[in-house]
């Protein structure tokens, strides 16, 4: 995909963070990108501040749950109506609960497995036959918390390690229909995830422009090169 333009991209979890710095990138190199969110207000408004920014890429932004096989399917409908087409999907959306293993509920564990792992098979089940139809691109953004485990991760972890193990399977699944599958492990990103508020002190962190420009970097990779599981991480360890 060395041109981009007219391009359509579904990015779950799109109206803020790694998935916002996804969906700008995209449209800065002319792609038409579907954005969700949850709340059909924060989805709206990001495509709003998106659209304003002046890119040759267009921005709808449409309410849906991960968690939900139906909702993905319809926002995958909506993606392929309004722009005619799917040729890129990334599935970010994620939550992280941190604790140990004494102190985390069932509720805690379900929604991060949930939403991680069982919203990635979702969103990628809801939107296969359209990437084989167009010969396109799969990315999940898992983490380096997928390969590196930690006290009080155990939710995290476990999603995580499992998003990079499905992603890998999946890129068996449909390589010999020439879909290209990517899974994206970030280390520290200045997002607001997990109750974080980015500010000067986060300057050492991967920015989220900078995965956008990886996921890009990605897709113009030659056709017969698959970087199919990718670590990132910051440049220099905060001091």
């Amino acid at each position: 995909m060395e041109n981009l333009s007219k391009k359509t991209a579904y990015v779950t979890g799109g109206s803020k963070g790694i998935g916002y710095g996804i969906a700008e990138k995209l449209m800065a190199n002319g792609a038409n990108v579907v954005i969700t969110s949850r709340s059909q207000e924060s989805a709206t408004k990001a495509a709003d501040q998106l659209n304003g920014l002046g890119h040759p890429g267009k921005c709808t932004g449409v309410e849906a749950d991960v968690r939900d096989l139906n909702s993905q399917k319809k926002a995958v409908e909506t993606a392929t109506k309004e722009y005619g087409g799917l040729d890129i999907v990334v599935a970010n959306a994620g939550v992280g609960h941190f604790t140990s293993i004494q102190e985390m509920t069932p509720e805690q564990w379900n929604e991060v497995i949930d939403i991680n792992l069982t919203g990635t098979f979702n969103t990628i089940k809801a939107s296969v036959d359209e990437l084989i139809a167009s010969k396109g691109y799969f990315f999940t953004i898992a983490s380096l918390a997928g390969t590196n485990f930690f006290a009080g991760g155990a939710a995290y972890n476990a999603s995580k390690f499992g998003v990079v193990g499905f992603t890998q399977a999946v890129m068996l699944d449909v390589r010999k229909q020439e879909v290209k599958c990517t899974t994206i492990m970030p280390g520290s990103v200045a997002t607001h995830f997990n109750g974080n508020e980015p500010d000067d002190s986060d300057a050492w962190k991967i920015q989220i422009e900078d995965l956008g420009q990886l996921v890009v970097d990605l897709l113009k990779m030659p056709a017969r090169t698959l970087p199919s599981k990718v670590e990132v991480r910051p440049a220099v360890p905060k001091s």
